[in-house]
């Protein structure tokens, strides 16, 4: 299926095979009343999306129990194709030490050392994802369009 704009409309399991093929995303979240983005490294464990920050970080601050959303995206500039899936859900501080211990476990990092870190589970309840046809599907996907019997 294909949205108005040509681009291929990806099923939910699509967009979760495609949440543990990058390691980078960006989180979007509300700061003093307007929308900010930050890339961030991030995992996922459990069927949630795991990222670390700073204990003292605006973002620590303004995700804490916030609907956020989260983005991933990946293009080819040699075949002209790409995709991208966004994420909506409500993120919450990792606090329990049990929780926290096996957190430590993944292959998470913090970019910069310094302040302790807090983990951040995003809990995925609106996915979506568009992906661009490569050129060659582009043009099959016309050449369909233009065969279609045409309504009266």
């Amino acid at each position: 299926m294909y949205d108005s704009e040509g681009l291929k409309i990806l099923t939910e399991r699509e967009c979760r095979e495609l949440l543990g093929s990058v390691p980078l995303g960006r989180i979007v979240y509300t700061d003093r009343a307007l929308p900010a983005v930050q890339p961030v490294n991030f995992v996922m464990a459990g069927g949630e999306v795991v990222i670390l920050t700073s204990a003292g970080s605006k973002l620590a601050a303004a995700a804490r129990n916030a609907v956020v959303a989260f983005e991933i995206d990946q293009f080819d500039h040699e075949i002209k194709t790409g995709w991208s899936v966004v994420i909506i859900g409500h993120a919450r501080v990792i606090a329990e030490d049990g929780e926290i211990s096996r957190l430590r476990d993944l292959p998470l990092r913090p970019w910069t050392a310094g302040e302790p870190a807090h983990y951040i589970a995003i809990t995925p309840e609106l996915i979506s994802g568009r992906r661009l046809p490569t050129p060659k599907e582009q043009a099959q996907t016309q050449k369909t369009k233009n065969q279609e019997p045409k309504e009266a």
